[in-house]
């Protein structure tokens, strides 16, 4: 049975919504698969343009700069991996269990081209951990979260928080926990691709290195 599953992004990220198109929607597709190529710093709307076979103009008519566009873009991941924790974790009760799970969520590529999706969730995990940061490193940080861009991010966080105090709860931290889980995911796995002497990686354990450092952390802190 084929379906298609759509989420709702926060409409204060566009001019124009790029889910009302189809240059809208291509222009997405396109913006992810380039920045995946070449790195946000290099990404421009110009080059974006070239690829889509449009103009700049026709861009900004959807969103006012490029960050706007990757804070679309890390918004509509985080709103799908909150759909996959609530989808995949419904049959699961023992907390463990639901946490271990989260841990290869978080440490695993994505399917690369889900049937009912239109972008390479391949792509965007690596976006997210490659260029994820720069959406809230920046001046604009407190304005940009009045607008509430980070909300699914957060409801991942507290989703994550409510299992940590499922397992234990006396542990006095859990939101600082959820956050420094998902974090860490990240810098691992980007430091065991790109800096590995910065992590205890080793060729036995490069693709799952990641999942059991987590585990590890996770579970004596918690126990």
């Amino acid at each position: 049975m084929n379906f298609k599953v759509t989420f709702k992004v926060n409409d204060k990220l566009y001019l124009r919504d790029p889910e009302g198109s189809e240059l809208g929607k291509q222009i997405i597709k396109s913006g992810i698969d380039l920045i995946y190529e070449v790195g946000f710093e290099n990404f421009t709307f110009k080059k974006l343009a070239k690829l889509v076979n449009t103009t700049e103009a026709s861009i900004y008519r959807y969103f006012e700069n490029k960050h706007r566009l990757l804070l679309y873009i890390l918004n509509w991941y985080w709103t799908y991996l909150e759909f996959n924790v609530m989808f995949e974790l419904q049959n699961i009760k023992d907390p463990k269990a639901k946490l271990k799970f989260i841990i290869q969520l978080l440490t695993s590529d994505l399917p690369p081209h889900p049937e009912y999706l239109n972008y390479n969730c391949k792509y965007l995990n690596h976006i997210v951990i490659a260029e994820g940061s720069k959406t809230y490193f920046v001046k604009e940080v407190e304005r940009i979260n009045k607008e509430e861009v980070f909300k699914p991010y957060k409801d991942l966080c507290d989703q994550i928080a409510e299992i940590i105090m499922a397992y234990n709860p006396t542990y006095k931290y859990p939101k600082s926990l959820s956050t420094t889980l998902i974090e860490t995911a990240h810098d691992q796995q980007y430091f065991a691709k790109y800096l590995p002497k910065l992590t205890d990686v080793v060729p036995q354990n490069k693709y799952r290195f990641a999942a059991k450092f987590l585990d590890d952390l996770l579970f004596k802190v918690l126990d």
